[in-house]
């Protein structure tokens, strides 16, 4: 029995990356001899096994019959199991001794920062994807075949028998890369943006006021809000949201451009259809319904009055849900900042809800006084908050905030 080290483990050791999770191919070896080995078989249509004590994956190698379908045994040679991955730079092997298996000038394409596609690409539509995903998280260029054979198979409805569950899988891992700006621009260029965000697609050339948004394209603007939310966190559930938080745009009649009077209620029931149509975890549907519904409140912050902060921040259940405040204002701030030559602007609004949500938090029912009761508490507790932030804004000098527009 043979084992050798393969996949992005590999490729990334030979990039000088962050190499943890180890996956190998087994070559010469059958279920029973996994088994007697003291294996656990973990996988069914192809056998795929837990080592006794790292439990690491160890999967038998795997290729083409006479018929061209996969199958698996002793005879498959590691070469036939290389060369049903989807790209070269997957398709390297290592041995026990850290000696390299490159069959298809995978590393070649490592060095010179390319993409490029093997025979077995078409086997898997998620792997345009996938594509997308590599270029943004290693910043490679794809090649030319590749990007026309990714084209036609997208222009063929090959994205269309995916499964949600696994395009939302790419989605997300996408979203933790470093640039999910790019993700969203290379399958835009590869045709598949339309095909499984179709409402993110439709935001490109729709024209916002030049005076707010000197970037005037709608797709623009989300692109550049993408930018803004990875330089501020790493969290999917944030950049999620500003991926999603302007598609009310999109439905705006265009006599009525560039004006898009009422997007953000607009766009929550297109968050909702995203949503559902990926099956999409319900904390990231929650929050990116907050940043569309109210990013346009958070904004002008400044300027509304004590009750109306003080049922912003109840309908953001902001306290009994703090983390999902943060990270909703974390979301408004990558919008406002977002745009052409405001990248670094203030946003002093996130900072000024802050302080309001600090100051009120601590009022409950044991601030009410005892004679009142049922819905009566609420009201009171609201009342309470409301007379905390009208206190708070006129301690505030005119200069400790400043009006930033949307």
């Amino acid at each position: 029995m043979d084992a050798y080290l393969v996949g992005g483990f590999v490729r990334d050791r030979l990039l000088d990356r962050p190499h943890n999770d180890r996956d190998w191919v087994v070559v010469g070896s059958t279920p029973e001899e996994m088994l007697a080995r003291g294996f656990q078989q973990v996988g069914r249509d192809f056998p795929v096994f837990l080592h006794p004590r790292s439990k690491e994956e160890y999967a038998l190698a795997r290729g083409r019959d006479t018929d061209g379908n996969l199958t698996t045994g002793p005879g498959i040679s590691l070469d036939e199991d290389l060369a049903r991955r989807d790209l070269t730079i997957n398709a390297i092997a290592m041995d026990r001794e850290g000696r390299i298996i490159d069959p298809f000038h995978g590393r070649q394409d490592l060095e010179q920062r390319i993409l490029r596609h093997l025979p077995s690409f078409s086997d898997d539509p998620l792997r345009i994807l996938r594509l997308a995903r590599l270029a943004a998280g290693l910043d490679f260029s794809i090649a030319e075949e590749t990007a026309t054979l990714a084209r036609n198979l997208t222009e063929r409805g090959d994205l269309s028998s995916l499964a949600p569950e696994r395009i939302w899988q790419e989605l997300r891992r996408a979203l933790c890369t470093p640039s999910p700006r790019r993700f969203v621009e290379v399958l835009r260029e590869l045709g598949a943006l339309k095909a499984i965000l179709p409402e993110v697609d439709a935001l490109f050339g729709i024209p916002q006021p030049e005076k707010y948004h000197p970037e005037i394209d709608t797709g623009i603007h989300v692109l550049m809000a993408l930018d803004r939310v990875t330089e501020l966190t790493t969290d999917p559930l944030v950049r999620f949201a500003v991926l999603v938080h302007d598609l009310g745009k999109a439905v705006t009649p265009p006599e009525y451009w560039p004006s898009h009077r009422g997007h953000e209620a607009l766009g929550v029931p297109l968050v909702d259809r995203v949503c559902r149509r990926l099956r999409i975890p319900e904390h990231y549907r929650k929050l990116a319904r907050k940043t569309s519904r109210y990013h346009l409140m958070v904004h002008l912050a400044l300027e509304l009055k004590p009750r109306t902060l003080a049922k912003l921040l109840d309908d953001l259940d902001a306290w009994r849900a703090p983390e999902d405040f943060e990270r909703f204002l974390l979301a408004c701030q990558s919008d406002a900042q977002g745009r052409k030559g405001l990248q670094d602007q203030p946003y002093p609004q996130a900072d000024y809800l802050r302080r309001i949500h600090t100051l009120t938090r601590d009022i409950s029912a044991r601030d009410v006084p005892t004679h009142i009761h049922g819905k009566q508490i609420g009201r009171e507790i609201h009342q309470l908050r409301c007379r905390r932030i009208a206190t708070f804004r006129k301690q505030c000098s005119p200069g400790d905030f400043s009006r930033q527009d949307d």
